[in-house]
């Protein structure tokens, strides 16, 4: 993702981006600055924890709680020399893990340049949305929360970044929360897609849904459109989690996909415990083979929404957003 020309160039190739209009941003100004927490949390000279803990709640105090008591389960009833051992223990398991982040992270600035991008389309395209001011990264427990979106900042867990083969990943109770086909995530080009995922959640929340299938494959259909827009030189493929050959896969095949739904009578089902067979995270879909990739109803939705688009281009991104699904389905007339 460093080298934007390459992106850009596959883009075009693989994934029919050539009619893809980027705006220009590089006057939008983006005032962020990144806080490497992860390296006074993990600071060797520190004996005693809880004073040093104080002093690094004076520098970021909002965060440095709810590390303890959210991200570290620390039981704020727990008496201090109980919360002292607890802590310390993970500080002392996890330093290995830290010693990896530090060398792959030692220079975070590119990734911060990165997110900074990202921002820029945020503010271009949403100028009223209050854009997070700095990024503090961290390490946390490797089955436990990853990147979060706070009131202020984008936060970063560098224990889901260290490169998808960390034998980290492997180990069973990592794989239990996150099995393969989501810790192949698990790299540090991802940081950019996932700040940008948790903003546009924030500017257009999920709700609960008990309508038809269809509507809510076209619902996960324009939150991918919306990331694509967010973040236009990133793949395809990073967006909506796929791998690259499972995407490119998945345009070769796009007439078969939606033949699946078509002939299985799919488009109008609303059993949840057959929606989220289309609309999940999964490993694969089980009736397009094996090599075929899981939430394969998200990615017709996204192919729906851009026709939709294609027809309707005067649309601006705030007006698909909030437009009905089902007024997208109709005027699209989608048929691969």
């Amino acid at each position: 993702m460093r080298l934007s020309i390459i992106a850009v160039t596959l883009c075009f190739i693989l994934f029919s981006c050539s009619n893809k209009k980027i705006p220009d941003v590089s006057n939008i100004k983006i005032s962020v600055t990144t806080e490497r927490f992860e390296k006074d949390f993990f600071d060797t000279s520190t004996n005693s924890l809880f004073t040093y803990l104080k002093q690094l709640n004076n520098k970021n105090p909002s965060f440095v709680e709810n590390y303890l008591t959210r991200i570290l389960s620390v039981d704020p009833s727990w008496p201090s020399d109980t919360a002292a051992a607890y802590v310390n223990g993970f500080i002392k398991s996890y330093r290995p893990v830290y010693d990896s982040a530090e060398r792959i992270f030692n220079d975070f600035t590119p990734y911060e340049e990165e997110v900074k991008k990202g921002l820029q389309f945020v503010k271009y395209y949403f100028p009223e949305y209050k854009l997070p001011k700095k990024i503090i990264t961290y390490i946390g427990p490797a089955d436990g929360f990853g990147d979060i979106l706070a009131e202020d900042a984008l936060i970063v867990g560098l224990q889901h970044h260290l490169g998808k083969n960390n034998s980290l990943y492997k180990t069973t109770f990592v794989q239990e929360t996150y099995p393969d086909y989501i810790s192949r995530r698990f790299e540090p080009d991802y940081i950019v897609v996932n700040c940008i995922k948790n903003i546009a959640n924030d500017l257009y929340p999920e709700k609960e849904d008990d309508k038809p299938l269809v509507n809510q494959m076209i619902e996960k259909g324009k939150r991918l459109y919306l990331l694509n827009k967010l973040l236009p030189l990133t793949d395809e493929y990073k967006l909506i989690g796929y791998s690259q050959e499972q995407l490119k896969d998945s345009y070769s095949h796009e007439a078969v996909i939606w033949d699946l739904f078509i002939k299985n009578s799919l488009l109008q089902v609303t059993d949840k415990n057959i929606i989220k067979n289309y609309v999940d995270e999964s490993p694969k879909t089980q009736e397009l083979g094996e090599g075929a990739p899981g939430n394969i109803g998200s990615f017709a939705g996204w192919q729906i929404v851009k026709k939709y688009m294609q027809k309707k281009p005067a649309t601006t991104l705030q007006e698909l957003m909030n437009l009905d699904t089902e007024i997208i389905f109709q005027e699209a007339k989608y048929k691969p």
